[in-house]
């Protein structure tokens, strides 16, 4: 049979296949093409990072923080390397057992081990956590044996902190320690959360906390190209990490310790302040503690010690301890009634022995000699009378409201953390302090307590050596500053720090010379006469007794029969040289009585360390510390600071070399 073929319908369906084939050739060309373009045009630059990052890692270098000195260059903070063994928990299969092993050829203590499990809970990220820290060289060579069976363990050298004074100035230094979860997250939500990266501690307490941003520095960088296995192969681009800046600060260390020494185991607190521009001299808060115990975590043991002692080392008396001023008080309270008109200076006020308001007898020390007395009299001999009355005439309200310039009861200002305002009482503080409605009413008789300073008055030593130093430096008041200047390691070069302007009160002269003089007749012929007899220099001050706790009705004061804890506080406000003061002070011994007896005698010391560059000797320091002692015993000895010595390191570690 004969087949009949179309030829010319065959040809054209060939030519179709051949175009459908050439347009699935062309199209799969195209994609491949745009595939290409896709991956070397559009993600070229993502790609290259990831290609890049597959090969390189970036490692942060930490920068050695900056160092803390006093006034005279001696250093209170600086930094050590020493070798730390740390464990990449990713890294490990059981970590247990992997610690268990590591405790057959170092020594792993149990503290070690809850340490390890805490940071393990509170660890973000994939990093390595420190088990154990300042390793010998001898214990770095025998785990370098035994490396090998240990994968995810390495050790490497760490800065570690460190406080050579020890417990000397601790609550003005303060301590670093570990960045807990809360630190962590506002590191992560701040500017340049980068600058912390690899470091593991931040400031916690005083200038470590305050000044934290300078003493950190700036965090470098190393890339590193590295192979399959993880490994460094080679630098491939490095930025140096900046050290962190040198803060030196208004106190001297030598007036320092002394004053620590001469409070010994009492409890307390006293600051002292250039009043010409506000400079804090001596910070002090007894008793202290050991900044060196907190920097990789302080042990149970230690904490106990610390956090349950009645004593409570932690708490920076001088910044956050509030007091009764008692008759401290009484010189702000006759500048006050100078000032807005309540009484002159001359006006004679007749003192029985007690003062009576609605019915109520309010009494005054039995060895209070009464009788009439005048402004200048009233403050020598501290006549409880005189103040109680102008209390009365002047009224809660105008009080305050003058007291408030003076700084008492408010916030200072002063570069370190944790101020607090304390009370300064007035009608509408009850009203917003007190929620139930008779409670908040002002009455009174209230007020009388306030005029020698009792009753709802209570300030820190810091409020009441500011309020000093104004006096001492006719009204013009000046925020206090622990921090003189900042050097950058880079340059060298030291930059005083801005300081702001001295605030004028507007106080008279005559006014302020009234107050003046008679603290000056308190040192020369009243309650603290005996403590600055022979003494080189003409000072001001003003004597103070608070009570701790309230006595009941017709319940007269007897220290003996009373707990320790429950005796009145001694106080004394002072400044020197009278004609031109240099250094102002407040000072409170907890529990020790009378004013005269235990704070005017530390006072005394200090101005003659200050003013003359005298060190009481061992016999007088040792009265001092019992409260037995008003001038100084014997003759003293000459000061002779010595800046220049230097810290001690532990045996264990290597100095690392810092730029003063």
């Amino acid at each position: 049979m004969t087949v009949f073929r179309n030829i010319q319908q065959e040809i054209a369906q060939f030519r179709l296949r051949v175009l459908v084939a050439a347009v699935l050739v062309l199209l799969c060309f195209a994609l491949v093409l745009g595939r290409l373009v896709f991956l070397q045009v559009i993600r070229h630059a993502e790609l290259r990072e990831q290609a890049e990052s597959n090969r390189t890692a970036i490692v942060p270098i930490v920068p050695n923080r900056g160092l803390i000195l006093d006034r005279n260059g001696l250093v209170l903070a600086n930094n050590y390397s020493a070798y730390m063994l740390e464990i990449t928990p990713s890294k490990v299969q059981d970590l247990d057992s992997t610690i268990d092993g590591l405790a057959k050829v170092l020594e792993v203590t149990p503290w070690d081990r809850r340490r390890f499990k805490k940071l393990c809970e509170e660890a973000r990220n994939f990093g390595s956590i420190p088990l154990r820290s300042r390793l010998s060289d001898a214990e770095v060579a025998r785990f370098a044996v035994e490396r090998y069976r240990f994968p995810g363990v390495d050790i490497k050298a760490r800065l570690f902190r460190h406080y050579p004074q020890g417990t000397l100035a601790s609550h003005v230094v303060g301590y670093i320690g570990r960045i807990n979860v809360e630190e962590q997250e506002k590191i992560e939500e701040s500017e340049d959360p980068a600058n912390y990266r690899g470091t593991q501690y931040i400031g916690k307490l005083g200038i470590e906390q305050s000044y934290e941003a300078l003493l950190h520095g700036t965090t470098g960088i190393d890339a590193m190209e590295t192979s399959a296995a993880g490994r460094a192969v080679r630098r491939l681009a490095s930025q140096s990490a900046k050290p962190g800046d040198t803060v030196r600060l208004s106190i001297d260390i030598t007036l320092q310790k002394l004053v620590e020494d001469l409070y010994g185991d009492r409890r307390g607190a006293l600051v002292a302040i250039d009043p010409r521009n506000g400079e804090v001299l001596a910070f002090v808060s007894k008793p202290t503690f050991d900044p060196n115990l907190f920097v990789e975590g302080i042990d149970q043991d230690n904490w106990q010690l610390l956090n349950g002692s009645p004593d409570k080392p932690l708490l920076n008396r001088a910044l956050r301890g509030t007091y009764p001023p008692g008759s401290t008080y009484k010189p702000f309270m006759a500048l006050a009634a100078l000032s807005t008109g309540a009484r002159s200076a001359s006006t004679v006020i007749h003192d029985p022995g007690y003062y009576v308001f609605g019915g109520h007898r309010f009494g005054s020390p039995e060895n209070e000699r009464g009788g009439m007395m005048n402004m200048h009299r009233a403050i020598v001999e501290s006549s409880n009378a005189y103040f109680y009355s102008l209390a009365n005439e002047m009224g809660v309200d105008a009080i305050h409201d003058f007291m408030q310039s003076l700084g008492l009861g408010q916030i200072t200002g002063i570069d370190l953390p944790g101020e607090v305002r304390g009370i300064l009482p007035s009608q509408a503080w009850k009203r917003s302090y007190y929620r139930r409605a008779p409670l908040q009413k002002w009455y009174a008789g209230e007020t009388i307590s306030l005029g020698i300073g009792q009753g709802y008055n209570s300030f820190t030593m810091l409020q009441l050596a500011l309020a000093t130093a104004t006096i001492a430096n006719h009204g013009l008041r000046n925020t206090p500053r622990l921090v003189l200047s900042v050097q950058d390691t880079s340059t060298d070069a030291e930059v005083p720090l801005t300081k702001q302007p001295p605030v004028n009160l507007g106080l008279r002269r005559e006014h302020l010379e009234v107050v003046r003089n008679a603290m000056v007749g308190v040192t020369t012929e009243g309650t603290s006469a005996r403590v600055f007899a022979g003494a080189g220099y003409v000072s001001g001050g003003k004597t103070g007794t608070a009570q701790a706790v309230s006595l009941g009705k017709n319940e007269r004061y007897n220290a003996a029969r009373m707990a320790e804890r429950q005796r009145d506080h001694s106080l004394y406000i002072a400044f020197a040289p009278a004609h031109a003061p240099t250094i102002a002070l407040a000072a409170i011994v907890e529990n020790a009585g009378f004013g005269a007896a235990a704070a005017a005698p530390i006072a005394r010391r200090v101005f003659d360390y200050w003013l003359l560059h005298q060190l009481p000797n061992e016999e007088d320091m040792a009265a001092v510390r019992k409260g037995q002692a008003l001038a100084p015993l014997q003759a003293p000895r000459m000061a002779i600071p010595d800046p220049s010595s230097p810290p001690s390191l532990p045996a264990s570690a290597t100095t690392v070399a810092l730029q003063p």
